[in-house]
């Protein structure tokens, strides 16, 4: 991989104006954070995409985890960035602060020791994320199962990410290519993006998280634009992380999710339910569920908020008219404004635009 070669190659692009969706709110920070948009030529531009978990959780599972921290003898166990995640009145945080009882961790494995000091306590841990996480949430499953252990339960939001993307293009997204997450692709490995290219004629690039990384696959998906235009197919999926992602993915922890968790649908914060895009506890496993399979409903706590057009990418954070205004990382007003992989936090912090 020649660097200079790519860099040089994608400021003089002067084609038709390509829009490239990084997906993965990872690839979001790592943008801004190597000042990626500024070695671009002003012909491409890069949208964000709905690749943060807690940003697109509804506000059902929020009013569920402030239910439960809020029931005498229960306490909701989760990472920190979903405290501060507006529900449709209040957030977690808020709700700790009125007695409920949260734990932040930094492990979902953390819930362990916790249930064994407090046998009398049930612990609901906020099991939140995409395909990356899933493997670990059905490692607690499992050890749950083999141990006995009857005081700990899951609350689950989990989503999986060619759904999303299919709701996208279906609905006719101006995008020309996908910035694929390289996190996820190493559990499902590359071949879970290949329905979707062929589908839509769009070519799809996974990406590491490094600088050069990501420009190398920016440069992937650009050439299969130009080459498009002559006549060659788009639709196609390029590996640009092959030290950790296959074609197949890691097959035995996509085995262990399937032995726990089944396909569903699944509400998206802003976006409404999405045909098999959620994955939830199996029915033979349901007494571990508090209650995930009914929080469909999703309200904004503030009507103004564009969190659902950001995660769509049909607007960029700053043409929301609360950016930076009432919204901000210590008064967030939706869900994008509050995870270090939110849309608006990210440019908010980084000075984006």
């Amino acid at each position: 991989m020649d660097l200079e070669k790519i860099k040089k190659y994608l400021k003089e692009y002067s084609g038709p104006e390509l829009k490239i969706m990084e997906v993965c709110g990872s690839h979001t920070g790592a943008i801004a954070k190597n000042g990626i948009p500024g070695l671009l030529s002003d012909r491409i531009r890069l949208i964000s995409g709905p690749g943060c978990p807690v940003c697109v959780t509804p506000s059902s599972y929020i009013d569920r985890l402030i239910q439960l921290c809020l029931t005498p003898g229960t306490c909701v166990v989760t990472f920190g960035d979903l405290m501060r995640v507006p529900g449709s009145r209040m957030s977690l945080q808020q709700a700790a602060g009125m007695g409920g009882r949260v734990k932040m961790v930094y492990s979902p494995m953390d819930v362990f020791p916790l249930a064994g000091r407090e046998p009398e306590t049930c612990f609901v841990f906020a099991a939140v994320g995409f395909e990356t996480t899933a493997p670990v949430y059905a490692l607690m499953v499992r050890e749950i199962l083999e141990e006995g252990i009857g005081n700990i339960k899951l609350l689950t939001a989990l989503r999986t990410m060619p759904g999303i993307i299919d709701r996208m293009c279906a609905a006719g997204a101006d995008i020309q290519g996908f910035l694929a997450p390289g996190h996820v692709a190493v559990v499902t490995g590359s071949r879970a993006f290949e329905p979707l290219a062929a589908k839509y004629g769009l070519p799809f690039a996974v990406a590491g998280f490094t600088g050069p990384q990501i420009l190398a696959a920016l440069g992937g998906i650009v050439r299969t634009c130009e080459e498009a235009r002559k006549g060659k197919a788009a639709g196609r999926v390029m590996n640009f992380y092959p030290s950790v992602v296959t074609r197949e993915g890691n097959e035995e922890a996509q085995a262990l999710v399937d032995r726990y968790f089944a396909v569903s649908d699944a509400v998206w914060r802003g976006m409404g339910n999405v045909t098999g895009s959620g994955r939830i506890l199996r029915e033979e496993y349901a007494g571990l569920d508090a209650g995930s399979a009914d929080l469909t409903e999703d309200h904004k706590i503030n009507a103004g908020c564009c969190c659902d057009r950001v995660l769509m990418g049909k607007m960029r954070p700053s043409e929301c008219p609360l950016f930076q205004k009432v919204c901000t990382p210590l008064h967030p007003q939706g869900a994008c404004m509050v995870s270090t992989e939110g849309s608006c936090y990210t440019y908010y912090s980084n000075h984006r635009e």
